[in-house]
């Protein structure tokens, strides 16, 4: 539970308000073009076929075009969103497609009518905020650490946060459940 004196809670406020300016900039589109490249190389670098990503919230990176080109590449890929069946719970994933019907899921976020489950082996986690130790920090509500600590051990994805080298910081605050992403992208590096 989060307090008014929640140091992530003013670090998460201010990396979002520049990352408000920063959906501003002119040379946004050009960085996005890296970063879709930096990121489909990272995706390539494993074996998986299922890849678990999010609607692009807020100014968060839109990996749609990656994972549509990703799918196109091998039919037996598959592509999934997160679903927030219930608050303070542990996310399902639905599968996703560029074609699919989407309906309007909890927090006004886009989710696949379709509400076939299927469980990815890699996880692409927007971040408000990393540091270089690959700690992230998201929007407060925990359900990517819930859904992370709920998922067996023997089937852990790889988690690879995405996020832009503005909000890069020296150490992010932590709390005993915070755990490492395995990677972090943005347009500039490869963590």
């Amino acid at each position: 539970m989060q307090t008014k004196n929640d140091p992530k809670r003013a670090l998460r406020a201010t990396l979002l308000a520049s990352r408000e300016a920063h959906n501003e900039h002119p040379a946004r589109a050009a960085l996005n073009e890296v970063l879709a490249a930096r990121l489909a190389e990272v995706i390539d670098r494993y074996e998986v076929s299922c890849v678990g990503f999010y609607w692009p919230v807020a100014g968060e990176f839109d990996a749609r075009a990656v994972l549509t080109q990703w799918l196109a590449a091998d039919a037996s890929r598959s592509a999934a969103l997160p679903i927030v069946v219930q608050p303070h719970a542990p996310m399902v994933f639905h599968a996703w497609h560029a074609q699919s019907a989407m309906k309007t899921g909890r927090y006004r976020i886009p989710v696949p009518e379709d509400e076939t489950v299927v469980v990815p082996e890699l996880l692409l986690i927007p971040c408000v905020g990393f540091d270089a130790d690959r700690f992230r920090l998201g929007y407060g509500g925990g359900y990517y650490d819930r859904t992370l600590a709920a998922w067996p051990d023997a089937k852990k994805p790889v988690t690879i946060g995405i996020a832009f080298e503005a909000g890069k910081c020296d150490a992010l605050p932590r709390e005993a459940h915070d755990v490492p992403l395995d990677g972090i992208v943005t347009e500039e590096k490869t963590y």
